[in-house]
């Protein structure tokens, strides 16, 4: 059995010389079209639509349910007084 060794140039250099880094890289970054542009804005403005702070009583709702609240009270103190006149004197 024999055994052949060949001796690998190196082909990279450490550091690198100018000439051999490429002037302009093939991974340039490009511009976006309008089509994704105009989409992410449209998904921005959802997000920021779906986290707003939400109303969630008009100001009618509020006066009825204070309105109700004080009738719930009145009929309660209502109860009271004609439980206090029904009880037996003292």
């Amino acid at each position: 059995m024999s055994t052949i060794t060949t001796r690998a140039d190196r082909t990279a250099q450490h550091p690198p010389s100018p000439a051999s880094i490429p002037a302009h890289p093939r991974s340039t970054a490009h511009r976006v079209g309008l089509i994704d542009r105009i989409a992410l804005r449209i998904g921005v403005a959802l997000v920021v639509w779906s986290r707003r702070a939400r109303v969630l009583d008009g100001r009618a709702h509020r006066a009825r349910r204070v309105q109700q609240s004080m009738a719930v009270e009145q009929r309660e103190q209502q109860w009271q007084r004609l439980a206090l006149q029904l009880l037996p004197p003292r």
